[in-house]
C-alpha cells in the first residue's frame, strides 16, 4: 500500500484551494416569496410545485391570533402555502394567474368538499407591489366571473405545518389522488374556468 504523506496532503488542498479561488465566489440564488391560501394546502402544494421557477413550497397556517397552531388547533387560521421561487424564471404575476385559475375564487364558504373558514381563499401580499399586482389580478378576475370571495391583504406570520403534511401528495399519492378527486377540486375548477383552468401549471394536475 502507497502511503500518503502529510506533505501529498498538503499539496492537494493547495490545489484544491487554487481551484476554487480560480472559479471564483458562491453566487447566491436571488429568491422572493409568495403566500396563498386556496383550500387544501395538499392541493395548493402540488399545484406550485408543477410551476416552472418555484424553488420551494411550504404548507402552513396563517391570518389566526395564537401561537404555534397545529392542524388540530388552528381556529381562526388558514390553510396556505408559502411559495418561494426564483423572480427571473417567474415573475408575481404569472403566480397570481396560476393561483386563481386553480381554485374556485368564488366561493366565500371554503373550496370543494372542504367548508369552514380555514379553506377559503386569500392572497397574503408580502410587499406592497405584492398588494398592487393582487389588486390588479382580482379585477380581471372579476371580469371574468363577475365576482370574488378572495380575500386579498399583508401577511401575518405563516407557521410552517407539521412535517407529515409537507409533499403529503409525493409521500401519500395514492391516498393524496383518492382525497382530491373525491373532493371535486379538479372537476370544480374546471367547471369555473373552462379552458383556462390550471393556466401556467405544466405537467398533470392531481
Amino acid at each position: 500500500m502507497k502511503r500518503i504523506t502529510p506533505w501529498a496532503l498538503a499539496g492537494a488542498a493547495t490545489l484544491s484551494l487554487g481551484l476554487a479561488a480560480l472559479a471564483g465566489p458562491a453566487v447566491a440564488q436571488k429568491s422572493e416569496t409568495a403566500i396563498f391560501a386556496g383550500g387544501c394546502f395538499w392541493c395548493v402544494e402540488s399545484d406550485f410545485d408543477h410551476v416552472a421557477g418555484v424553488l420551494d413550497t411550504t404548507s402552513g397556517y396563517i391570518g389566526g391570533k395564537a401561537q404555534n397552531p397545529t392542524y388540530y388547533d388552528h381556529e381562526g387560521f388558514r390553510e396556505a402555502v408559502r411559495i418561494t421561487y426564483d423572480p427571473s424564471k417567474v415573475s408575481y404575476d404569472k403566480l397570481l394567474e396560476v393561483y386563481w385559475h386553480s381554485v374556485d375564487p368564488t366561493d366565500a364558504g371554503g373550496q370543494f368538499c372542504d367548508r369552514g373558514h380555514a379553506y377559503t381563499t386569500a392572497i397574503y401580499a408580502t410587499s406592497a407591489a405584492q398588494m398592487k399586482e393582487a389588486k390588479a389580478s382580482e379585477a380581471a378576475v372579476k371580469k371574468d366571473l363577475g365576482q370574488v370571495a378572495t380575500e386579498i391583504a399583508m401577511a401575518p406570520t405563516f407557521w410552517p405545518a407539521e412535517g407529515y403534511h409537507q409533499d403529503y401528495y409525493k409521500k401519500n399519492p395514492v391516498k393524496y389522488r383518492f382525497y382530491r378527486t373525491g373532493c371535486g377540486r379538479n372537476d370544480r375548477v374546471k367547471s369555473v374556468w373552462g379552458d383556462k383552468a390550471y393556466m401556467g401549471i405544466k405537467d398533470e394536475i392531481g
